[in-house]
This record gives structure tokens, C-alpha cells and sequence, in this order.
């Protein structure tokens, strides 16, 4: 069961990435590109594998901060909601920012909240 929790926290962690990649990727694509689904599929599986983790979580004797994870399952379903709704069309300008900042104080929650 441990070989389990430590693939879900690597694919967890491996969706981290994957945004914070995004953020670089839609830099680079320039202001005027629509968002890259890139920015969805982070935000999935993340949400998957954090689900999967909460769920094993008795099965593991993990114990983990019910308030926290509600806090970083909020901020995630704010950055899906955003791309979501913005895919299709030109971003805003301060839309790839603030979803960088998003990630960055989801990562800042899992780190320094205990």
C-alpha cells in the first residue's frame, strides 16, 4: 500500500510541475495564444491523485489537515474554473499571473501549513 501513496504523491507532485510549466509555456506562447490545455490537465491530475490520496489516507495511517486540504482543493477548482472558462478565447493579460500565483500559494499551503 505505501508503493501506492508514493506513486500518488509522485503523479501529485508531477501535476505541480505540469502548472508551474504551464505558466512558462503560456509566456512564451506571447500574450495573444489561447490558454494551453496544458494548464487543465495539471489541474486534473491534481485534483485525481489528491482525491486518491485523501482516500487511501486511512488505509496508509496517513492523517491529514482536513482544513488544509479544503484551502488547496478551493484554490484549485478557482485555477480549473479560470482556464476553463477562458480556453476558448484570448486571455486577459493578468489572467496568466494571477493563475502562476495560484499555483505558487497552492505549493506555499502544501509546504509551510502544517
Amino acid at each position: 500500500m505505501e508503493f501506492v501513496r508514493l506513486l500518488l504523491v509522485f503523479l501529485h507532485l508531477l501535476g505541480m510541475g505540469m502548472l508551474i510549466a504551464m505558466f512558462f509555456v503560456q509566456r512564451r506562447s506571447g500574450t495573444d495564444a489561447p490558454l494551453n490545455k496544458g494548464w487543465l490537465h495539471g489541474s486534473a491530475l491534481q485534483l485525481l491523485t489528491g482525491v486518491a490520496l485523501m482516500g487511501l489516507a486511512p488505509l496508509t495511517d496517513q492523517d491529514y489537515n482536513d482544513i488544509k486540504i479544503g484551502v488547496k482543493l478551493l484554490v484549485l477548482v478557482v485555477i480549473a474554473a479560470l482556464v476553463a472558462v477562458n480556453l476558448k478565447k484570448r486571455p486577459a493579460a493578468w489572467l496568466t499571473p494571477v493563475l502562476a500565483g495560484l499555483v505558487v500559494l497552492n505549493v506555499g499551503l502544501a509546504v509551510f501549513w502544517t
